[in-house]
């Protein structure tokens, strides 16, 4: 017959381990979602002949913008970065991409590259993305850019525009996916003030 007091412990095992199933239970799993952050560029025919070149340099990070997770802005004014939702790629290069993609899209030059192109070019492009985060509280999504457009003149770059774009968009709700889409709506009506200015500033461009 079992000791006593070695019955009380293999009675209170099943019982333990029950507890322990249940604390586990309740700390479900949750995976990491990463979403892409490459708004689809309008598809437009540009009239007349294309000539010029266009660098596109990689777009910087401002503040807090570096990381992947999404940011989110709190009710006391703090921002949350996303550990479950991150972007695809940090938002600066996704906005480099994205920004190259568009240019390409309008039709209005000869080419758009990237840095480490042997190609001269007639345009140099350089921007730093400032804020992209989401308000929940508020049901929006917001984002800046800082845009600079300059022309090289020898073993230096001239200026040409300088620009602060901003955009703010509505938010269908406050979900991962919602709040998402917003971000991405409102880099898109960034990307395009971004284009329109590149296409006016460009040399031999009214």
């Amino acid at each position: 017959m079992p000791h006593p007091s070695r019955r009380f412990l293999l009675l209170a095992t099943p019982l333990l381990l029950a507890g322990c199933g249940t604390v586990l239970d309740r700390e479900k799993y949750q995976p990491r979602s990463d979403w892409p952050l490459a708004p689809s560029p309008p598809r437009s025919a540009s009239a007349g002949p294309r000539t010029k070149v266009v660098l596109v340099r990689s777009v910087l990070a401002g503040p807090g913008l570096a990381d992947r997770g999404l940011i989110t802005l709190e009710p006391d004014g703090s921002l949350h970065r996303g550990y479950y939702n991150r972007w695809a790629v940090p938002p600066a290069e996704g906005v480099t991409a994205a920004l190259i993609a568009w240019l390409q899209a309008s039709g209005a030059f000869a080419a758009v590259v990237g840095e480490g192109t042997s190609l001269n070019p007639d345009v140099m492009v350089e921007a730093t993305l400032e804020t992209l985060l989401a308000d929940p509280a508020s049901h929006q999504a917001r984002a800046a850019m800082t845009l600079v457009v300059a022309k090289p003149r020898g073993l230096s770059d001239v200026p040409v525009l300088q620009r602060r774009l901003r955009a703010a968009v509505p938010s269908a709700g406050v979900t991962a996916p919602d709040l998402v889409r917003a971000q991405k709506d409102a880099l898109a009506q960034i990307l395009t003030q971004a284009v329109a200015l590149i296409i006016h500033a460009a040399p031999g461009k009214a």
